[in-house]
């Protein structure tokens, strides 16, 4: 799914309630909760502390898609393109950071981010 379609799929979700969209800063209080179970899971799985036995197991990818779905909310409440928006960050760090770490094809310019043949491959 491209984002545009993530953005209206949620954007049509919303719609179908009274309430519509939700004040930018209670939209950032869900982000932080979400975020913040995230964190507990990621946590459980790659930190100190273990999850107690009673507790049901998480799901990374649900977690991840809950804290994706608010972003999608916080945009589209604001009018801004993800889509957009994400190429412009790829883009600044593609310039900025293009130097910074080792490449695996041992140097040359910075692969660009626009897909075809020269586009890095998603893992």
């Amino acid at each position: 799914m491209e984002l545009k379609e993530a953005q209206a799929r949620v954007d049509a979700w919303i719609g179908q309630f009274e309430e519509g969209y939700w004040p930018p800063l209670v939209n950032l209080a869900r982000l932080t909760e979400e975020v913040g179970e995230l964190a507990r899971l990621m946590n459980h799985r790659f930190g100190p502390k273990r999850k107690k036995e009673e507790e049901e197991d998480q799901d990374l990818g649900e977690e991840l898609a809950d804290v994706l779905f608010v972003l999608l909310v916080i945009a589209n409440s604001q009018g801004i393109d993800l889509a957009d928006a994400l190429d412009g960050v790829l883009e600044k760090y593609r310039l900025r950071d293009s130097q910074r770490w080792t490449r695996k094809d041992g140097g040359g310019p910075p692969a660009p981010w626009g897909g075809g043949p020269d586009a890095p491959e998603v893992p």
